[in-house]
């Protein structure tokens, strides 16, 4: 039974959102959240009523009680939930939430293209044509 307070929807064939994930791992030593890679061949989207493109788009989170979060606030609960919400708290302000939430969606668009910029190896298992289909912007 899963008693975590968020299950985090990433793509598991993102270099950057593996680490990503791997570092909220870390810091989530009384397990409040859960982790689903939907790059696995097994996922099916329709668990959470929203298609491929869309988990593709933006993170997607959810609450015990159904409640879809996406993009800046998937991060923010994530952060949060972990204890490390001051590392994300522009998020926070109202003000700036557009830009941010904005920002984040042209970052998750080009994801695979950043990792490689910031040094993050390509993922080895990642088969291309999986790849492609998960993520139409995927380019090795």
């Amino acid at each position: 039974m899963n008693t975590s307070e968020l299950t985090l929807f990433y793509d598991g064939n993102c270099p950057f959102c593996l680490a990503e994930m791997a570092r909220l791992r870390n810091w989530n030593s009384v397990g409040k959240l859960t982790f689903v890679d939907i790059a696995e061949p097994d996922f099916n989207p329709a668990i959470l009523g929203v298609d491929m493109a869309a988990l593709d788009r933006e993170l997607h989170s959810q609450k015990p009680n159904g409640e879809i979060l996406v993009g800046i606030d998937s991060m923010l609960a994530a952060y949060t939930l972990v204890g490390k919400g001051f590392l994300v708290f522009p998020l926070r302000l109202k003000l700036l939430r557009p830009l941010l939430a904005n920002l984040y969606r042209k970052f998750a668009r080009n994801r695979y293209r950043i990792s490689r910029l910031l040094g993050y190896k390509t993922i080895p298992h990642c088969d291309v044509t999986v790849c492609k289909r998960v993520n139409p912007f995927f380019d090795r």
